[in-house]
């Protein structure tokens, strides 16, 4: 139970699955849904606050490594580790697609924006584009030397940042299946990227403690900061004004231009996994053996937002001086992408054919 000054507090502890949990995710649209998969093959959905479980689900024949809750929060993809992905109709408790093509475990998956596109990556180093409608592979994306951790699709869904074991952070193209850039500041291996909810802008953490925040209109790093601990997991808040860093029993507040951490608060989640904002309030969740802990960080009581009298941040939404990621047309940027990323994967199919 919390107390009238403090920040985090567990909110529950609960056993969710028969053998060990290997993965889980927070609905990131609402923050009050959870889904976890494990050794026990299952795939299992929980309401934030409640200890029953919602739904599971049944059909992979290895354990579940990765989950990730689709952008309306009304599908679920899961990766095994034999390299499955697979996708379930929330609403109707059913399997709709299977997924094929990885040759070892799924490490982490993305949504596109718009919905209709997915993208995985494996311990078997390579990034996959999955056509959900089609059930098909568009584009599978080489570059990295180890495991990819981490996939996140760019706001406007036309990039994808990756993460890599080996220490290098990649973005990639969409529109022309190739890599755009590549950031290697990491000096060990690369956890998790985030972009900016409006902004030109990338973070990306690393085992190394670091995190490094990207200027994707030039290439450039912007500035890092350094953590107590390697770096779980990590969110901008709603406004884009802060970003939340989850590590080993920390949450960490910082900012970017200049670099500066502007709050940090203990906490007993041990090795957290995701973290996900509804309203005023953020949400941890890990797990450990069977079991999983949810924590809730009260964000009126954390600081996020700097004196107003500090100069404006060249990133702060509206700033005509930087690009902003346009969501207008996503419906129709997502037509034109599915197109152009056909025609690409016709060109690949030929060379490799000779």
């Amino acid at each position: 139970m919390a107390t009238s000054t403090q920040k985090s507090w567990k909110l529950q502890d609960f056993t969710a699955h028969t053998s060990n949990v290997k993965c889980l995710a927070l609905g990131h649209k609402s923050g009050r849904v959870l889904v976890t998969g494990g050794d026990d093959k299952k795939v299992n959905l929980w309401a934030v606050g409640k200890q029953n479980c919602i739904m599971s689900l049944s059909g992979h024949t290895t354990a579940i490594e990765c989950v990730r809750f689709g952008p309306a929060e009304d599908v679920v993809c899961s990766g095994s580790h034999s390299g499955a992905l697979k996708i379930w109709d929330l609403e109707h408790a059913k399997l709709t697609r299977t997924f094929t093509g990885h040759k070892a475990g799924i490490k982490c998956m993305d949504f596109h924006p718009y919905g209709e596109l997915l993208t995985s990556g494996s311990v078997d180093t390579g990034i996959k584009l999955w056509d959900i409608r089609k059930q098909g592979c568009v584009f599978t994306y080489r570059g990295h030397d180890k495991t990819v951790n981490s996939l996140k699709f760019s706001p406007d869904g036309q990039w994808i940042a990756s993460a890599g074991e080996e220490g290098t952070v990649k973005l990639w193209d969409l529109r022309v299946a190739k890599l755009l850039k590549e950031f290697s500041e990491h000096k060990e291996a690369a956890t998790t990227v985030e972009f900016h909810p409006h902004e030109f802008l990338l973070a990306s953490g690393g085992m190394d403690k670091t995190v490094h925040f990207w200027d994707l209109e030039s290439f450039k790093l912007v500035s890092s900061v350094q953590n107590v601990s390697a770096i779980r997991c990590l969110h901008f808040s709603q406004d884009g004004e802060c970003l939340y860093t989850g590590t080993q029993d920390l949450l960490e507040v910082h900012r970017w231009e200049p670099a500066r951490t502007l709050d940090t608060v203990t906490t007993s989640w041990g090795k957290v996994q995701d973290i996900a904002i509804a309203r005023t309030q953020l949400f941890a969740a890990s797990f450990n053996g069977s079991n999983v802990k949810l924590f809730v960080c009260d964000l009126n009581k954390i600081t996020s937002s700097t004196n107003s009298s500090e100069s404006l941040s060249p990133f702060a939404h509206g700033n005509p001086l930087k690009k902003s990621f346009t969501k207008d047309n996503l419906k129709k940027n997502v037509s034109e992408l599915h197109d152009e990323t056909q025609k690409v994967t016709r060109v690949a199919m030929s060379r490799e054919s000779r």
